[in-house]
């Protein structure tokens, strides 16, 4: 396992974590695949020197004879075939990206080995100075400074209202919901894992530094979230920020914020679960995400709601998956909206001591956006 054929040109390493980080340049991550589940970064892939077994095994040499011991049980496990494997996956990848770069966890042996290996490959890439403990340390920084210099502006409203459809149309904002992959309600699941929790937070530290690097911000448009989203929290200072922030509330009649929810919470979702399990697993799926969503509701909706909507349900799934017909799901929808959501939004906006900048429908808010951004612009430029 030669480590002495080291591209020595400037490229060698990447310092500029902002950069790499911001601008979405390809990374390799030659972790163990257990580390990288850990964390990562939205923009690395996990192509590993060693997998979890050669880790394991190494690590034992290393705490039974040392290190140098260690490092010849990784040249004899990586000899021959394996150095071939994973040089030419190596090779392929910097070939369709060759501007990314390489990290291990610290900067150290095994970025420095897949590097060297590339080389003699005909691929000069760099390694990122410092590894993804740098990367890592700079996201956490970012996490606790950056809220406290962004403007943001919540959006909030009714569930089903079309807030992040709204959210989405404005230039400068943050998709939470998205970077957790959850709706945040007890429905909310997306028919896959939500992210590690450091990937969620990495997710959002890029998101935080790419606004920062930014000039002439009026304001950062965030949905108006509560601390979990699913199973994913927000950082505390992040948290605190957002409750102070203005908000604008989007208002959306009843029977367009069902059909929303019927666009979101079935249609959409069950194609989630059928392109992931197929057609018949996957209404099975999903039909069961529905039942185990409204039992979680259960002792907060009341027993005869709960027995009410659980009816409702599965008259909709019945109907749904006998004769594709989604109908019926507009009296369960309507319930939950009425009986269940709008009581507890209620609840959460009395408590709530905020600023309202505005209140309308989504093309009305809208143009309240544009309008928001150029006065906070020209007060930049005049003061």
């Amino acid at each position: 396992m030669p480590t002495d054929t080291v591209p020595t040109h400037p490229r060698e390493t990447r310092e500029d974590y902002l950069a790499l980080l911001t601008s979405g340049v390809p990374l390799i991550d030659v972790r163990a695949p257990v580390e990288y589940l850990r964390g990562a970064f939205p923009q690395a892939v996990n192509l590993p020197l060693l997998n979890d077994d050669e880790r394991h095994q190494i690590g034992l040499r290393y705490k039974e004879a040392g290190q140098d011991k260690a490092i010849e049980r990784g040249a004899e496990l990586l000899d021959g075939k394996p150095r071939e494997d994973r040089t030419e996956t190596w090779r392929q990848y910097a070939q369709r990206h060759p501007e990314g770069a390489i990290y291990c966890f610290r900067g150290g042996l095994r970025s420095r080995i897949a590097q060297a290996w590339l080389a003699e490959a005909g691929i000069d890439w760099p390694l990122v100075t410092g590894g993804y403990k740098a990367l890592r340390n700079v996201c956490l920084d970012a996490l606790d400074r950056v809220p406290l210099s962004l403007p943001f502006v919540v959006v909030g409203g009714r569930t089903g209202s079309g807030k992040t459809n709204l959210l989405l149309q404005l230039k400068e904002h943050i998709d939470l919901e998205g970077l957790a992959n959850h709706r945040g309600s007890s429905f909310g699941g997306m028919a896959s894992e939500q992210p590690s929790p450091i990937d969620f937070e990495n997710a959002l530290a890029i998101e935080l530094l790419r606004l920062d690097s930014m000039t002439d911000i009026a304001a950062v448009w965030l949905e108006d979230e509560a601390k979990l989203i699913g199973r994913r929290c927000l950082p505390d200072g992040f948290h605190a920020v957002m409750k102070r922030a203005p908000a604008v509330v989007l208002e959306t009649p009843i029977e367009q914020r069902v059909a929303t929810c019927t666009g979101d919470y079935v249609v959409n979702l069950l194609a989630r679960y059928e392109t992931a399990l197929g057609v018949v697993d996957g209404f099975d799926a999903y039909a069961d995400h529905h039942r185990k969503s409204l039992d979680r509701i259960r002792k907060r909706f009341g027993g005869e709601r709960h027995a009410a909507a659980l009816q409702l349900l599965e008259t909709a799934l019945a109907q749904h998956r006998d004769h594709a017909d989604i109908s019926a799901y507009v009296p369960f929808i309507e319930l939950l909206l009425t009986e269940y959501y709008d009581p507890m939004y209620d609840y959460q906006l009395a408590s709530k001591d905020r600023e309202v900048l505005a209140t309308g429908t989504a093309v009305e808010l809208l143009d309240f956006a544009a309008d928001y951004r150029a006065t906070e612009r020209e007060s930049h430029i005049s003061a």
